[in-house]
């Protein structure tokens, strides 16, 4: 399953840094690429698309995939359907979850952000408060963290079945000296801003 959900993560994060450049090229087409997620009564069926692999082996991830007991297709435009058990995709997600929590305990305790003090969050990942000192936060380059969290949380979004058009993750960073939100940042949409 560890394989798998390397594979999965990698290439969301992929899509998701992308995302607001590929729609706009997509909106021309006529064409969206998207994840699709259909949760059945008894399977979880997930189609990335083929973008996702452009630097990947697509017949290594669907080989990659049947080793851990998911159904893999390699589809003729290039995207990948995966179809795995409702325990299975339980799974992925818990993992999913774990490795964002562990990315917010690194933030808060590593040496990389200085200026987080902590950060909360709720349990879907849908929302992040930084509490940060102010003054060294928009000193640095700490808001790179926001970004971080941001992806975490749509992927994990994303890999649930939230619609593209319908997941939003919002960042709220707040003072801890003076308890107040000076910031709020919403994702994708910052990344639409960006352009």
């Amino acid at each position: 399953m560890k394989k798998i959900m390397s594979v999965l993560l990698v290439a969301t994060m992929m899509l998701l840094a992308a995302c607001s450049a590929e729609k706009t090229e997509n909106e021309v087409k006529g064409k969206e690429k998207a994840v699709n997620v259909d949760k059945g009564l008894l399977n979880v069926t997930i189609t990335l698309p083929a973008s996702m692999f452009e630097d990947q082996n697509v017949d290594e991830a669907v080989a990659n995939a049947q080793k851990e007991g998911i159904t893999a297709i390699k589809n003729e435009d290039g995207s990948v359907t995966y179809k795995m058990s409702k325990s299975n995709h339980k799974e992925m997600m818990e993992e999913m979850k774990s490795n964002v929590i562990q990315t917010i305990e690194e933030a808060k305790s590593g040496k990389d952000y200085q200026s987080i003090k902590d950060i909360t969050y709720k349990n879907n990942f849908s929302e992040f408060t930084m509490i940060v000192d102010q003054a060294a936060y928009e000193n640095s380059l700490d808001g790179f963290a926001a970004l971080g969290l941001g992806m975490s949380g749509m992927m994990v979004e994303l890999f649930n079945g939230v619609k593209p058009d319908d997941y939003k993750v919002t960042i709220y960073v707040k003072d801890q000296a003076t308890q107040t939100v000076f910031d709020k940042i919403v994702y994708p949409d910052a990344l639409k801003s960006q352009d």
